[in-house]
Order: C-alpha cells, then structure tokens, then sequence
C-alpha cells in the first residue's frame, strides 16, 4: 500500500514538474522583445515653441519630460530606492525573499499582501502587462523582469522607471511630476519635495498631496525615514524635512509667452499633416514668433481695446451676490472660484464702498482699495440714474466687477471689451511671422481675427490703388480733383454719390496730398480714369483673392474683403523693394529624439531679379518663389507717399515715434464699423484691426487714426528700440526734381511754391505739358444716364 502510494505521489510530482515546465517554456515563448524597451516612445505632449525657444503651449493629457539618468538628483534616485526598492542593485530583478514573505502570509492567513514588486517588475508590469492581478500576470512579471535584467543595464532599467511610472495628475516620470506638483524643474526640488515625489508611486491617485494632503505627507514621512534608515540622509535633515509644512498644487504647462492663436494655428497645422497621434508622439514645433514682439503686441491690442471701450459706457458689475455681515474671507473666495483672469484683468468682489473708493478682494492679492480716480471713467453709469459722482453710487458690495493694475501700483476699475481686434506682425524679407495676437483673449474666444475675420478694408486699400495708377503713368506730383459728383457705375446699377469723410472738398490736388489725407473722391476718380479691371489684376499681384475684390468703382473706398493677415502680406510688398512673400509660421519641426524633420528654406529677396529663385519648403514639399509684385521704383514712391501719410497727414501722430523710416495708412470703412493702420519700415511689416465681430459702428469720432494706429505705435515703441532708422536704398531708375506744390509741373529754384518730388526718370513732368499730371476726374459722360444733366 505504502508503495502505491509512494509512486502515486512521484508521479504525481512529475506531472506537476512536467506541467509547470510546459507552462514555463509556453510563457517564455510568448514573452515580449525587450529590444522594444530600448527603443520604446514615452508619450509626450506636442510642445510649441517661440524662435527664442520660449514654451508657447503644449498640447495632449500626459504630462511627460524624459531625463537622462545623469541628469537627475542623486538624492531623489535614492529617495526613490528608498521608497521601492531598496536592493535594486543587488538582486538579479525579482526579490526571492520579498516574494517569499508574500507566500508565507498567503499560505498563513489567506490573504494577499503587496511585497516583492521590485523596480525591474514594476518596468515589465508598466510596458508590457495588464493591470489586472492574477498568478500568471505575475508568473509573467517575475519571467520578465528576468529577461530585462540580462538584456538591459541597472541604470537603463532605473532610467526606464524614473520616466514611465505614473505619479497621479497624468504626469508621467519624475520630471513631469516636479512640475505638476511644485512648478519647477526636478533639479531644484530639496528634500521635502523630493520624498513626496518619490512615495506617489504607491498609490499616485489617492496618495498625491493635491487629491488628499494629509495622507500624502503620511507618506512622505514614510519615505525619509526609510532613507535615514538607509543612512542616506542625516537625522537633522530627517527632522527638517519632516516638519516642512508642504506647498504643493496644480501647475499646469508654464506657457512663456501668451500666444495662444498663434499655437492653435501650429495645433491644427500638426494635425492635418501628421495626424492626432501628435498629441502624444512628442514633437517640438520652433515658430517664427519673436519673444520680444509678441510680447508687445499682445500688450499693445488689450491696451487699445481697453482705451476705446473706457472711452465709451461702462456696462455695470458682470454679477451681484448678497453679502451679510459676517460673511468670511472663505466666502469671498468661494463666490470668485468661477471667474478666472481674461486678458490680464482680475475678477475683484466689492466688500465695501465709501464715497472716494471701493474696497474689494481678488483670489491672488487679497484686500485691494480703488480709488475714485480709478473709477472716474465709469461715472456715466449709476445704480440708478444720471451719473454717478461717489463711489457708493457705482458699486455696492456683492458687485462682481474687474480691475487692471496699473504701471505706477495699484489698481483701477475695468471691464472686458465688448469691441475686439487683431495685430500682426511680418518680416518683409521672407514673411516670417513675427507676433500674432487674434484678439482680446483666447480662453474668452478662440476665433483668429488675424487670419478668419474677413472684413472690409476701408482707406487702409487705397495704396494699392495708388500703386496701380503709378503702373497707369500716373505720378506722385498727378493732379486729381478732389470734388463732389454724381454718376452711374453700369457695374453697380445705381447711381452713386461718393463723399469724403470729412464731407468738404479740396480741389484739385497731388496725389501725395490726397493719400496723406484719405480723399475719397480723388481715389474714385483715379480708379475710374485707370480701368476697374486693370486695376483688379494688378492689385491681385501682392496676393489678394480676386473673389473678394469687387469689380466696380467701390474698390476704390476700401470695399474688398480682407484678414488682417492679408491686408499685412500686401503692405509687405512696399517694405521689401516690390515682392510678395508667403506669411509663414513654423521654423521647423523636431521628433521625440530632437531631430529635425521639417524646416523652412530661407527666402531671401534678390534686389536685381524679376523673379527670385526658387526656395524648397519641407513645410510644404514644394518649390516657393518669390514673386515681384511692382517694380522697385513703384514701391520706393509708394512708401515715400506713405511715409507723407505719417508727416503731415491722418497718421501724423506717429510723429511722436520720432522716426523718418516709417510709413502706413489709416482706414475706416462706411459708419466706423472697421478700424485700421497698416506701417512698416524696411524690416518689419504690421498690421491692427479694431471692430466689433457682429459688425456695427465703433462710433462717429472712432477712426483708423484714433483706435488702430495708437496700437500700432504702442507697439513698434518696442519693435523698433534701439535700433537705426531702416531706410531702404534709392534703386536705380528714379529722379528728384522741382516741381509747383499746385499744378506738379516743373519749376526753377525761384518758386516760393516750389518742392521736391521723385519721379520715374522715364516720367517726369514738363513745363509745358502735364501729361498724366492732371485728370479733371470728369466722368464719361456716356457712362452717364441723361437724367442727370
């Protein structure tokens, strides 16, 4: 009997030694290639970046920021040994006697106990594993976490860990984690923070200090004593470090520069061509954007925005709440959690209101005082009618209302703008974008005016106009009457009556003078006397969508739709010498390994060419050219006649840039729905919009001059610090001579009337004949029904 069962037990034993083989040599089989792990892509955000290597913004959930081992703390690699595994570097990749413990306690009490999972397991379990726990995931483990250690080092194994294992938040690796929780990078971290960071592994979202404080710093405390244990930190510093109070909280990406439009323009870009994948596959996209101008030109349009709508009513608290008595500070801050900060302006809640101020409480400065000369400007409104003269009679405690700090300290009373606008900015040389700001804030509305609002462009066209008469034999020095008429446009089908702005007329008059003035009536008469047509298809050259360019005598008043965008690209042409450039955005595109797989090929202009040669783009796989627009000589006059826009004309506030480079137009469309400038010197180009986005009049002393221009100036008051006017040289072919400031014929030294004007030397004016220099401006009369006469 003895015996039966003794061979019994021995075959029974064989067959367990058999099965376990054959099950063994089935998951050895099955086990993953841990050359996948050598070459494994963590998944990292699409990150955006200025051309000073600036972050813009990052987009895709997972937070991750692979290091190198070398390049990370000695004391949190030894916190984190502390924390999981202290004999890493001794074992072969599974701790035999941790495991062992774990069975012992199962076979003992029936239950099962977290222990053994070393750092080379938790690897194999994060890379290759489910989730889900069960004795063949972890037969699975074990054999992996073997395969990985004879195939990879300790230090690309730690390395592995340190960047893979999540650390609650979506942040992935230890790096991204220091920027989740503290907000700064992994090196600068000191002892408290670095425990903290290297218990969450355990339990990373139930134990974070953001999800449940106390029992993160539980933990924590866990962690230093292990390593004082450990012998790696002195009992002092155990002891400071345990009484560190924690000062962790949620830190979104550090974005540098705001330039949201601009990055969500980059985001959609990556999309079409790379597909969604570029969320997480960590591609670092280098714009054009310029630090330093962006910076100027976001600060530039929220200033103007902010000008125009102060000049207009104040529309009241944007809520009220009840406030008893004994309300706390606690209330406060739980009444101002839904609003967040909109283009640099505070929500603020009214506490208090005395008859000179207000006292009010902001989330991130607390109690402030705004005096009545901060709350002056909203007088025209009161609680209840006329205009308010004390502080009580404005606000009441309970209001919900804005405030702006100002350059000098303190605060005063604002409002966001109900009146939007845009500002670009380009280098004439290649098209490069320099700054983008496509409104008032991006978290309030993501719709891009530099480049979707579609908007007439008013006087700011008129240039192109002028460019195309130039080609038409027409002179600066031309004479055009500037008078009232009445005809019929055949393209229109009605009669038209064009006005000025100003509803006077001037007479007959240069064509320098009325550009600097903004004559209306002079560029429709130069329009018609030029050909529609053959104005349209020169305008076209500088980029324009022919769609938008009205075939009728309109075009001539600005009544082509333009993006701000466009309207820049043309002025373009006049800054560089004559060629149209291709605005562009993205200097190149690096992958995850930091090598560069798209860049832009420079465009440089070629002063002696029709044509330039052509430039292979990889953003766009094909070969640009740059086009001339106009000749050199048509846009050396041009930016001559501008720059008279900029002397003595509707820009003549700039005068106080105190530059002789610089040269634009105004433009302000039919009942002041649509506000413009458009400058530039030699080496940058810029544009500002300002009007509503359901188009309706700004009001009747709203101008380009009194809206845009002011953001204009604002901001090349920064582009253009420091550095020499950028006047670009005379080209060949051009002529200055004297001409009479009255008929632009020539003239002697002896004139008191005499001046100076250049001229194409294959058209300059005589003394006996005006030739181009004079058009009455008449209308055909047989374009004219007979009614009329």
């Amino acid at each position: 009997m003895l015996r039966v069962i003794l061979k019994i037990s021995v075959g029974t034993l064989l067959l367990s030694v058999l099965a376990l083989g054959a099950l063994l040599y089935y998951l050895l089989t099955r086990l993953p290639s841990i050359e996948t792990l050598k070459d494994i892509h963590l998944q990292v955000p699409l990150k955006v970046y200025s051309r000073d290597l600036s972050l813009l913004a990052a987009f895709g959930e997972t937070r991750r920021a692979p290091m190198q081992l070398k390049d990370l703390p000695q004391t949190l690699i030894s916190a984190v040994l502390a924390a999981e595994d202290d004999r890493f570097f001794r074992h072969p990749g599974v701790d035999w006697r941790g495991i062992l413990r774990a069975a012992i306690q199962l076979l003992l009490t029936g239950e099962k106990i977290q222990g053994g999972s070393t750092i080379t397991m938790q690897v194999a379990r994060n890379f290759f594993l489910t989730p889900e726990k069960t004795y063949l995931r972890k037969i699975n483990e074990i054999l992996l976490a073997l395969k990985i250690e004879r195939e990879l080092t300790k230090k690309e194994i730690l390395e592995l860990y340190l960047n893979k294992i999540y650390f609650g938040h979506r942040a992935y690796g230890v790096a991204a984690a220091a920027h989740v929780y503290y907000g700064m990078d992994v090196q600068n971290l000191g002892l408290p923070e670095i425990a903290m960071i290297a218990g969450l592994p355990k339990a990373p979202s139930k134990l974070n200090p953001i999800t449940d404080l106390e029992r993160a710093v539980a933990r924590r405390n866990f962690v230093l004593s292990r390593m004082r244990d450990l012998g790696m930190i002195s009992k002092q510093d155990y002891r400071a470090a345990k009484r560190t109070k924690d000062s962790a909280s949620f830190h979104g990406h550090a974005v540098e520069i705001n330039a949201s439009h601009l990055a969500e323009m980059v985001r959609a870009y990556m999309v079409e061509h790379f597909g969604k994948e570029v969320y997480n596959a960590g591609y670092r996209v280098v714009t054009t954007i310029s630090d330093r101008l962006q910076a100027a030109s976001t600060r530039a349009l929220r200033r103007g925005l902010l000008r125009y709508d102060q000049r207009h009513r104040y529309r009241g608290p944007e809520q009220r709440h009840s406030l008893s008595d004994s309300v706390t500070e606690a209330e406060w801050t739980r009444i101002l959690q839904g609003y967040s900060s909109i283009g640099d302006l505070r929500a603020a809640l009214v506490i208090a209101a005395t008859d000179t101020s207000i006292t009010a409480f902001t989330l991130d400065v607390g109690l402030i005082t705004v005096d009545w000369g901060g709350l002056a400007w909203a007088s025209n409104y009161a609680r209840g009618a006329g205009v308010a003269k004390r502080a009580r009679d404005l606000l009441m405690p309970g209001d919900v209302v804005r405030v702006e700090a100002i350059e000098k300290g303190g605060f005063r009373l604002a409002q966001v703008p109900a009146v939007e606008g845009a500002f670009v900015a380009l280098d004439p040389r290649d098209g490069a974008i320099l700054a983008l700001s496509g409104g008032f804030d991006f978290s309030q509305s993501k719709f891009n005016r530099v480049t979707q609002a579609r908007r007439l462009a008013g006087s700011g066209f008129k240039p192109f106009i002028y460019s195309a008469a130039l080609v038409s034999g027409y002179t600066a020095a031309s004479i055009v009457n500037d008078t009232r008429f009445v005809f019929y446009d055949p393209a229109l089908d009605r009669i038209w009556r064009p006005e000025n702005y100003t509803h006077n007329y001037m007479g007959p008059m240069r064509l320098r003078e009325a550009l600097a003035l903004s004559r209306n009536l002079v560029s429709v008469r130069l329009l018609q006397a030029i050909g529609v047509n053959k104005a349209v298809n020169h305008i076209k050259r500088f980029g324009f969508d022919k769609h938008y360019l009205p075939r009728n005598l309109s075009l001539a008043l600005g009544t082509a739709e333009v993006t701000p965008l466009e309207l820049a690209r043309g002025y373009v042409a006049f800054a560089n010498g004559g060629f149209r450039v291709d605005p562009y955005f993205i200097e190149r595109i690096e992958n995850d390994r930091g090598e560069i797989i798209m860049s832009r090929g420079s465009v440089v202009q070629c002063e002696s060419c029709d044509q330039q040669a052509p430039v292979v783009s990889a953003l766009t796989g094909t070969a640009e050219r740059g086009v001339r627009a106009i000749n050199a000589q048509n846009a050396w006059i041009m930016t001559s006649m501008m720059q008279e826009v900029m002397r003595t004309g509707t820009a003549k506030a700039a005068l106080s840039l105190n530059r002789t480079d610089i040269a634009g137009k105004t433009g302000t469309t039919n009942d002041h729905k649509d506000t413009w400038f458009s400058g530039f010197n030699h080496q940058i180009v810029a544009t500002a919009w300002v009007g509503f986005d359901q188009a309706k009049s700004l009001g009747p002393k709203e101008t380009g001059a009194r809206v845009a221009l002011p953001i204009w100036m604002e901001f090349m008051q920064t582009a253009l610090a420091g550095t020499p006017d950028a006047i670009a040289p005379e080209p060949p072919g051009l002529v200055t001579v004297r001409i009479d400031r009255d008929t632009g014929l020539l003239t002697d030294a002896g004139n008191p009337r005499g001046m100076f004007e250049v001229f194409r030397a294959d058209n300059t004016p005589s003394e006996q004949n005006g030739g181009p220099a004079w058009d009455s401006g008449a209308p055909d009369a047989a374009a004219l029904p007979e009614q009329l006469f």
